[in-house]
Formats: C-alpha cells, sequence, structure tokens
C-alpha cells in the first residue's frame, strides 16, 4: 500500500511525501482492516512528524501518522466477535496508521457511519469528540446545571466540547477563540460567549467570566492552552471548581505558581491525555461515543435541533498533505482539515 512518510524520518512539512511499497496492515485476532477514504489531522500530528511527540509512544502507534479515519472494512480478523461486514462504511479512532491507504485497528475502536454522513466529515470526529468527551465527562464529571469556560473553542476539540456541554444541560458555556469568525463558530454550536483574545479592544475571558457570573465563576475550565491562561482560570473558577488540563499548547511551565489560588477556591486540578490510554479505557470511551453522542450526529450541527458534529474547515487531497500540515500549523482553520486518500 501507500502511506504518508517523512524524509529523513523527521522534518517540516516540506518533508511529507507518499511513500509506495509500505507493508500492508494483517487482520489479526479481533483487528480489521479498513481501506481508509479520508482521514483528520491533528496537532500530535505535527509533533510526531517533527520527532518531538511530548509523550512515549504506545508500540501500537507505529511509525505513521494520524489518529482518526473514514473508510469501508476490508477484512475481518478470525476472532472479530461484532456487526461488522465488509463492505461496510465505518470510522474510528487508531493509536497511529492513519495516514494511509489502509489500516488494522481493533473491532472495539470501530463505529459504524450514520448514512447521512460523508467520510469526510466522519474522519474528523473521533480523536476531536473522544478527547472532549473524555475531559467534560470521565474527567470533569459536569453534572446539568453547571457553568463551563472552553478554551480554544473553534479547534475541534474545542467544538465537541462545546456541543458535547450543551447536550449535557450546561446552564451557560463560555468559549475562547482569535478571531471574530472563530467565536461566531462557537456561538452557532451553542456557546453563550465567546471571546475574542486577540481583539484588544475586547474584555479578557476572565472580566467576561467575572461579569456573567456575578463573581461566582465557572464550575468547570476545560484548558487546552495552558501557560498563558493559568493565572485567569484559577481567578475565573468557582469555588470547588475542576480545570481539565487537555494540552498546553502555550507552554506547561507557569511562572509565579501559588497554590494558595487553589486552596482559597478549593480547586481540583486534573490532567489528562487520551492516546497514551490503554486499550481497554479507550473501548470504554468509544461506547460512551456510541451511546451519547453517534445518533446526535449531523451533517450541520446546530443547537436548534440538538444535533451534533463536526465542523470541517478544508478538505485536501493526501497528494497535499503538506499544505495541510502548513495551514494547521498556521493556527488559521476553523474546523478540522481533512485529507481525502484518493
Amino acid at each position: 500500500m501507500r502511506a504518508v512518510g517523512v524524509h529523513g524520518g523527521k522534518g517540516s512539512a516540506d518533508a511529507l511525501y507518499i511513500e509506495d511499497n509500505v507493508a500492508d496492515p494483517a487482520a489479526v485476532d479481533e483487528r480489521i482492516v479498513v481501506r481508509i477514504k479520508a482521514f483528520g489531522l491533528n496537532r500530535m500530528d505535527i509533533m510526531q512528524r517533527e520527532d518531538r511527540y511530548p509523550y512515549k509512544l504506545l508500540p501500537e502507534s507505529g511509525p505513521i501518522m494520524g489518529v482518526e479515519f473514514s473508510g469501508l472494512v476490508e477484512e475481518l480478523g478470525p476472532a472479530c466477535k461484532g456487526d461488522f461486514q465488509v463492505g461496510q462504511r465505518v470510522f474510528g479512532l487508531a493509536y497511529g496508521g492513519a495516514y494511509a491507504e489502509k489500516i488494522s485497528v481493533s473491532e472495539r475502536m470501530l463505529m459504524h457511519m450514520p448514512d447521512h454522513l460523508g467520510f469526510e466529515e466522519a474522519a474528523g470526529i473521533p480523536e476531536t469528540f473522544f478527547t472532549a468527551l473524555q475531559a467534560v465527562h470521565l474527567v470533569g464529571g459536569m453534572q446539568p446545571g453547571q457553568s463551563v469556560l472552553i478554551h480554544a473553542g473553534a479547534s475541534g476539540v474545542g467544538q465537541a466540547a462545546i456541543q458535547i456541554a450543551r447536550q449535557a444541560g450546561a446552564s451557560v458555556i463560555f468559549a475562547t477563540a482569535g478571531t471574530d469568525a472563530k467565536c461566531q463558530l462557537c456561538r452557532q454550536l451553542g456557546a453563550d460567549h465567546a471571546v475574542n483574545y486577540k481583539d484588544t479592544n475586547a474584555p479578557d475571558f476572565a472580566e467576561v467570566v467575572a461579569r456573567e457570573t456575578n463573581s461566582r465563576g465557572v464550575d468547570l475550565i476545560i484548558d487546552l492552552v495552558g501557560q498563558s491562561y493559568w493565572h485567569r482560570n484559577t481567578k475565573s473558577a468557582a469555588m470547588e471548581g475542576k480545570i481539565v488540563i487537555v494540552a498546553a499548547m502555550s507552554g506547561s511551565v507557569v511562572e509565579g505558581f501559588d497554590l494558595r489560588a487553589l486552596l482559597n477556591k478549593r480547586l481540583s486540578v486534573l490532567a489528562t491525555t487520551l492516546r497514551t490510554r490503554d486499550a481497554a479505557y479507550q473501548a470504554q470511551l468509544r461506547d460512551v461515543f456510541v451511546e451519547r453522542v453517534l445518533q446526535h450526529l449531523a451533517s450541520k450541527p446546530s443547537p436548534a435541533d440538538e444535533t451534533m458534529g463536526v465542523t470541517v474547515d478544508e478538505v485536501f487531497s493526501w497528494q497535499q498533505v503538506g499544505e495541510a500540515h502548513k495551514k494547521m500549523e498556521a493556527n488559521v482553520n476553523a474546523g478540522k482539515l481533512i485529507c481525502l486518500v484518493d
């Protein structure tokens, strides 16, 4: 088969290329081989491409990038017990290997694609929604009526978190994003307040939270930004609130860290990752997704009809994967970047 490789093993987006004669994956045990139609891009792919991924990758990850995909079932392993059949449209999450024509993945990480979704849309759902579900429910333990602040609201995970919090009965949802257009997208997905952090004439998100909650703060903060938001997060959290750290795009070292900021409000700070979780945990998360989200997926998500989904910013041919990576690095996309395997 063919797969996306990196010249020299690591490098810039220009080092990406389509490699021929890559060994085909096998349908062993309870694994299923899927012929990939589309795959989604994530920031972890950039770090893997540059050989600076901050966590130790599990052996299942392999050298090929990509963790979310959609496609057609091509072959079933001998130990498969599910209801998948050859030729069915599926989408799923993997530890790696999605930047390719084929992938072998556990049947516990596959899902049937709803008829009304295209391959492009489905390929951008698993990583973002699984991560958001984990942060909001499994780690954050959000309860109906609680208030939520979601950073990087226009990112794939941010968009999913807004929709999941909305469906879970959040009393008010705050979001941050980097442009007015991205803020508008957050509001379209269900955020009550969206703050453009780059607008120097607009109030800071901590000020908006204080104003709109009468200085009470929010019960749950989902943070993908990290260092630059830490002090304002503790300021924005309500008494006994929770801060769930999902990523640290602005850095991981916080200057002037003071435990008193946590003690004064009895805050809980929780951190989570997904790709480094074991197969049993990821399968559990897949089941939560099927239970809470799958039936609500739509090609165009809307709070009005309580549907959820992914906003696709742009679709590239996988021959243009380098250009797709450059756009992701520039942080100008409002939604998922998808590559079609053509």
